[in-house]
Formats: C-alpha cells, structure tokens, sequence
C-alpha cells in the first residue's frame, strides 16, 4: 500500500490492497482454491505481539506461493504493516475472550476479536464457505464474488449514462434561459442537484472499482469517458454561478461528491459552498458570468475569456456588445470580435434546434 500503515487507511485503500491484480490478493485467491482456509494478520506492532503466542520467525519477502504454502499450516500468518513481509507463520492467536464477537466459526471469532483488540487488518479465509471476510477494528467486510461485483458495476454504468442524458438535456435548457436572460438561483440549482445524482453512482462506482482492482479497467474507462465532460460542465456553471470570481470551483465539486455519500445536499449548503451567505431568494433573477457559454466558441483562449468577463461582466452584456466594443477587450481585434459574435449566433442556432427535435 505504498509503504502506508493500513491502520492508517480507510474502507477503499483496504479494499484496492486486496484487490484482484495485487499480489496478496493472488495469494489469498489461491489459499480458497486449495479449500485449506487461512488467519492473515496484517501489522505487527505491540498489541498485535501480545496476542501472537509461538509459531515460526520467517521473515522473508511476501510472495503469493510462500503464502499459499504456509496457510496449510493451522496458525495465523503475520505480515508486516505494508504487507510485503512476511514475520511469522503457524502463529497462534489469544485476543481477550471477554471481547464480544458475532461470527460463530472459531476462525472467525478470532479474527474478529484479534481486529477490535489490535485495530490491525485481519483476513479470514473460510475453508468450508470459500468466503474472504475483512475485520478491521469494529469493520467487518466480506469480499463478494468478482462476477457478482461486475453485473452490479455494468449495471451502474448504465444508469450512469441514463442520468448523463437526462443532465445533458436539463443543462441545454440552462444555456437557453441564460441566453434569454431568465435564470434564476433555482435554475442553476437544480442542475447541480441533478449532477449531485450523478456523484452518487460515481461513488457506488468507485467502490466497485477498488474492489476490482485490475478486473474493472475497462469499466473504469467507460465511467471516466461518461464524466469528464459532465464534470468539466458543472464545473463552468459553478464559475458562472459562484458568488465571487476567485472561487475554486473544482474544490467545490469534490466536496459536493463527498456530501452525496451521505445524502442529498441541501439547497443551503450548496450555496454556501459557492461562497453565498444569508437568505437567497431563489426565484431572484441571477445572470450568469458566461464561463460555459464562451467555452462553447470555437478557438477562444481561456485569457481571452477572463478578459471578456473582467471588461462586461456578464454574459447578457458580452453576448450584446457590438464589434466595436469587443476590439476594444485586451487581446481581441477585429477578426476575433467577429468571430464571437458568430460564435454567439451558431451556439443559439444549435440549441433552438436541439430544443426542436
């Protein structure tokens, strides 16, 4: 886990550390196939000590048949805190028996109770069950079958590209009205609660993922080739929307895909998040800056944008400004104040079509 202490780690990085592809992954995945079951115990500081009573000092470097061969014995085997080491083999564990435990298995039992006492990553591996169960501290996490993780993560993609169609459409009739001059806090609102919706599946996504490890690459291409342009989207109407320019907008949105793995996001919240304070009246008319509008013109350089939005402030007064007016914007002559205007013309041209059909 590069060189990380597991007990420094969260949910994800344990499970990307025992995904498909990994080393001890490969090692574990063998020990189930002989039907042998196995105690893993990763990290070996002074409270794992005081449970670990005899076995054998190997202290050599972690390999997938070193492990499989010394899960045949009965005892516990003990990897360092990187798990590329492997300490001791054929170990047994004494945890507090006052410490509660669910699982019935004497394995099990175990490797729960060694987990809440030492709070290490212990792996048991079931002999007559052919389950991989995960116990860290009071974390309890059985591995689920790569063919049944796949179906669930196919099924997400296509949901995925459900909300990705629905979001493009809502985000079309957003440029319409900004080009109407009729938006308001509303408007803008419900297209990030829409793109809220999408974060969500992502995060179900990225759980599959890290469980797969290199099983999911392909569906990984597949979720970042659906994203990227939705991101970099939402990402322009939060600079359109944010109450001041010097905003970071894609702080913003990481910290709008970790509030969605707890809930939906308060409208509250989420202008608050884009630097608003006090009441907000959300049916007030709120011009936007015109970031994804201008984004929109072919050939436009990003300092060319920013001048535009520093010298009319808004989308409605770059979208009016004669030629003479826009030559008169640092970095912008008469061909490229020609060109946006066009630009301007073929941008509305083609959502008044798309709205048609």
């Amino acid at each position: 886990m590069e060189n990380k202490k597991l007990g420094e780690q969260n949910v994800s990085d344990v499970l990307q550390f025992l995904a498909p592809g990994t080393p001890i992954r490969e090692g574990i995945d063998n020990v189930l196939r002989a039907n042998t079951g196995g105690l893993i115990v990763v990290g070996y500081n002074e409270k794992v000590k005081a449970v670990v009573d005899g076995g054998f000092q190997i202290n050599c470097s972690f390999s997938p048949s070193f492990l499989y061969e010394l899960a045949k014995m009965d005892g516990a085997i003990i990897l360092n805190d990187t798990g590329n080491k492997i300490l001791i083999a054929n170990a047994q564990l004494a945890p507090h028996s006052d410490i509660p435990a669910s699982e019935t298995g004497m394995r099990h039992r175990t490797a729960e109770r060694v987990a809440k006492q030492t709070k290490a990553l212990v792996i048991a591996i079931s002999q007559r069950r052919n389950v991989i169960t995960l116990y860290q501290g009071n974390f309890r996490y059985a591995l689920k079958d790569i063919a049944v993780i796949l179906t669930k993560a196919n099924q997400a993609i296509q949901m995925l590209e459900k909300y990705k169609s629905v979001l493009e459409q809502r985000i079309s009739n957003l440029s319409i009205l900004e080009l109407e001059e009729s938006v308001t806090y509303s408007d803008f609102l419900l297209i990030l609660h829409r793109f809220e919706m999408v974060l969500k599946i992502k995060n179900e996504l990225l759980a599959y993922l890290n469980e797969l490890g290199t099983e999911g690459r392909l569906i990984r291409l597949q979720m970042n080739e659906i994203l990227t342009d939705l991101e970099e989207e939402t990402v322009l109407i939060i600079k359109d929307y944010a109450f001041a320019r010097d905003l970071k907008a894609w702080d913003v949105l990481h910290r709008m895909q970790t509030l969605s793995i707890n809930g939906t996001i308060e409208d509250g919240v989420l202008l608050k998040m884009m630097g608003y304070h006090g009441y907000v009246h959300l049916d007030e008319s709120k011009p936007p800056r015109g970031y994804r509008i201008l984004n929109k013109i072919p050939r436009l350089p990003g300092v060319i944008i920013e001048n535009l939005i520093s010298a009319f402030g808004e989308l409605s007064k770059i979208a009016s400004a004669t030629v003479d007016e826009l030559d008169d914007v640092e970095g912008i002559g008469e061909v490229r104040a020609k060109k946006i205007k066009e630009g301007f013309k073929l941008v509305k041209e083609r959502l008044y079509t798309e709205r048609q059909l």
